[in-house]
């Protein structure tokens, strides 16, 4: 297993992504706040080019690709929309191909978004494990370097949103991260380890989605089919190995809330922040609201990941409204 970026390599690459976002608010907002329990803030990597935390990790990905492979003729990726996003994004930052593999019946607006970032987009299997293999088999045909969904260089570019966090809001008790394939978790945990912080770290995936929280219970990789309808985000069905050793080896807790309760926490985070969060992205605010009363007094966070809903989830949520 390699080692978690340290704090001199996360911060070596602000500047690289730095041009194409600036730092993304942390906010606490009246209206999340009940008459007791925590005081609650939200950091919003919803406010990126792409809507989610990932250009983080794809910016440097590319750059360092490009710096080692100077003749690489173009990339490829499988997503469910925000991996993709990013790669797609850096991609055309460096002028290269990209070619990104979705499974049929992902989030059309996600799949508009990377072909208007210049993505080529090709729809194979019926969820994400499928596009996967596919982009794999596909990478080697068409001479494309396969981009991961996790690697420790989107790692070290993710942790620069935990670095802001933490430097934002002091005392941190406890943070909650959804976890889809796990670098948003890993680049939270090396930006805790990197500040020495004490600060607990809680995952939280689909409870239709449910691989990393089986793997992490039972100590050992087991898959398991992805059936979430609403969190497409975290639809995982075969964990990495280097992720879940490091999402046990940092996560305090891993915790699952199903499509309703992520619907409600999605509602909730528009009436009251009138941003509209990706049902991936409401996980974190949705477990939390499962603990409420473990945490009364303390100081917490949750990550909005991503706001990038399909407009049929979108009328679900204002419909509860």
């Amino acid at each position: 297993m390699d080692p978690l970026p340290t704090l001199a390599e996360i911060e070596s690459v602000k500047a690289l992504i730095r041009p194409h976002i600036r730092e993304t608010p942390t906010y606490r907002w009246p209206l999340l706040q009940k008459d007791s329990g925590p005081e609650v803030w939200i950091k919003h990597e919803n406010h990126t080019p792409v809507g989610a935390f990932k250009i983080r990790g794809g910016l440097v990905y590319l750059d360092e690709l490009k710096r080692r492979e100077p003749e690489v003729p173009g990339v490829i990726a499988a997503t469910t929309g925000n991996h993709g996003q990013s790669i797609a994004y850096a991609a055309r930052a460096h002028g290269l191909r990209a070619v990104i593999v979705v499974p049929h019946g992902n989030n059309p607006e996600k799949n508009e978004a990377m072909r208007s970032l210049g993505a080529e987009l090709v729809e194979y299997g019926h969820e994400f494990q499928d596009a996967l293999e596919f982009s794999r088999e596909l990478a080697g045909r068409e001479g494309l370097h396969p981009v991961p969904s996790f690697h420790p260089w989107l790692v070290r570019g993710v942790a620069t949103y935990g670095l802001e966090l933490f430097r934002s809001v002091a005392d941190l008790d406890a943070v909650f991260v959804p976890i889809g394939l796990g670098s948003g978790f890993c680049g939270l945990a090396a930006a805790r380890e990197a500040l020495g912080l004490k600060t607990a770290l809680f995952g939280v995936v689909s409870s239709h989605a449910p691989a990393y929280a089986l793997s992490v219970r039972e100590g050992r990789l087991i898959e398991q089919p992805s059936t979430t309808r609403v969190a497409e985000g975290v639809a995982c069905r075969t964990p990495n190995p280097e992720a879940l050793e490091w999402v046990r080896l940092y996560a305090d807790d891993i915790l699952a809330v199903d499509d309703d309760q992520t619907l409600e926490a999605m509602a909730s985070l528009l009436s009251a922040t009138h941003n509209l969060p990706e049902g991936s992205g409401a996980l974190s605010w949705a477990a939390l609201q499962t603990r409420l009363p473990d945490w009364e007094g303390k100081r917490v966070a949750c990550i909005l990941t991503g706001g990038n809903a399909s407009t049929a989830i979108m009328r679900e949520v204002t419909a509860r409204l």
